[in-house]
């Protein structure tokens, strides 16, 4: 009598046979596809699994921080060329001698601010989900964390009052980016 109202288990690649939505004929899936689909669900709980460790986190960051920290110092780097004070170091220079020296520095920039972000993205990211896996919670205290002892780590070769300062304001920042991210949005439906 129960049972009706249970929800019916069904091992993968077993699912009862539903018509075809072209032909409308019902056909049962054979061993192969069955064990194809079992392949396909194992290859997909293995990404899912290995995106959600740290290391993968931390890698994409810092990826994704160096390409915009590149980025940014490319803008940068292309409004310098315009500067009044740096156009007397280019008198007297071939066009190609001068797009030299300018690709050339902006190359380094692009290097230098790069790194930079991709150091404090990496950093962020893997102590959140380190953070994040120690307290088995998913809330804002993990980013708060994170930002705390990432602003400390970044900030410690300039001394403790330095580090203190540089975490409580990343540790502010992240909060603040945190619960705008979590914010619920309105319904306009």
């Amino acid at each position: 009598m129960a049972s009706q109202y249970l929800t019916p288990f069904v091992v993968p690649g077993y699912e009862p046979p539903s018509p075809d939505p072209q032909t409308g004929e019902v056909r049962v899936k054979t061993d192969e596809e069955r064990r194809d689909i079992i392949w396909q669900m194992k290859q997909v709980r293995m990404v899912q699994e290995g995106m959600e460790s740290p290391v993968a986190k931390a890698a994409i960051s810092g990826a994704m921080g160096f390409a915009i920290g590149a980025f940014f110092s490319l803008m940068g780097s292309s409004f310098t060329i315009e500067d009044p004070f740096q156009r007397q170091q280019y008198e007297g220079m071939k066009t190609s001698q001068k797009a030299k020296v300018i690709f050339a520095d902006m190359g380094k920039g692009m290097w230098r601010q790069g790194k930079g972000f991709g150091m404090v993205g990496a950093l962020y990211a893997g102590t959140e989900c380190v953070i994040e896996g120690f307290r088995a919670k998913n809330d804002i205290y993990n980013s708060v964390y994170a930002g705390l002892v990432s602003g400390a780590v970044l900030a410690r070769n300039s001394g403790p009052r330095a580090m203190a300062f540089g975490g409580l304001g990343f540790a502010a920042f992240s909060a603040a980016i945190d619960s705008y991210m979590r914010r619920d949005t309105p319904d306009d439906d």
